[in-house]
């Protein structure tokens, strides 16, 4: 069997698209890019399935219009290419997996096992404006090739539905380490602000829980930090269990509006 790519599935779950609208959406972009492509719902399917590791460059540019993210964020694969072929986007297809069947394995030493799954995020944060501490729930969905740890926020699943959350992360044993990124809702107290920091926290010993600090900019650009923790819900990252928690959290509410 190959090995999915949950985070481009994720991704698109966040920008909240089906299939054959993401398609619709990368060939609007080649059309505005002056790079017209053939994107379809199959070719999507593909790409999700792991049956396509590596989009061709055409594809590429689209997929970094479409999600303002860089392709290696989004669980493609660089494919060791035989002697004399390239991707320089003349003829052929998109590379599929060399090996199917095969992932690509990573170090066990270095990243133990594997946390991809859906997690509560909880994290806290002052507001002096109001003088109160705040709490942001999300439900999100993490992904890991490797070392790397990716996460989005699922659409509908936060404290305030319009307060996506992302993840860009490294673990080394029982460290994880990296950036997050917030955008507040345009109707918000904050009106549309976007907030972005680094996260590190430590992994307890079952798997099911990580709990640490965030470090970012405050609305004055004044330097805040506040706990963050991560609660494992369910290992599965299916397209039905992604739907069932595209729902708030319970809890108390109060992310960055």
């Amino acid at each position: 069997m190959t090995t999915p790519n949950e985070t481009l599935r994720a991704v698109r779950h966040g920008l909240r698209l089906s299939q054959d609208e993401f398609a619709k959406r990368l060939r609007a972009a080649g059309m505005e890019q002056g790079e017209p492509n053939e994107a379809s719902k199959r070719l999507v399917q593909r790409w999700e399935s792991g049956e396509v590791r590596a989009p061709r460059p055409v594809y590429v540019r689209a997929l970094e219009a479409v999600t303002n993210l860089p392709v290696d964020r989004l669980g493609f694969e660089t494919p060791q290419l035989p002697s004399g072929v390239t991707l320089d986007g003349t003829g052929g297809h998109d590379m599929a997996n060399s090996k199917p069947g095969i992932p690509v394995q990573a170090d066990p030493a270095l990243t133990g096992e594997d946390h991809s799954g859906v997690w509560l995020s909880s994290y806290e944060f002052f507001s002096s404006s109001r003088d109160n501490t705040y709490t942001g729930l999300h439900h999100v969905v993490l992904t890991q090739h490797g070392n790397r740890i990716t996460g989005y926020s699922l659409p509908d699943a936060s404290s305030n539905p319009d307060s996506p959350l992302s993840f860009d992360l490294t673990i080394d044993r029982n460290i994880v380490t990296g950036t997050w990124v917030e955008q507040t809702a345009q109707d918000g107290y904050y009106q549309g602000a976007r907030y972005h920091g680094a996260i590190q926290l430590l992994v307890d010993p079952t798997g099911r829980r990580m709990a640490g600090k965030w470090v970012g900019f405050g609305k004055e650009f004044d330097v805040n930090t506040g706990p963050w923790d991560l609660r494992l819900l369910d290992k599965s990252t299916t397209d039905e269990t992604l739907a069932r928690y595209s729902t708030p959290p319970m809890g108390r509410a109060g992310t960055r509006d």
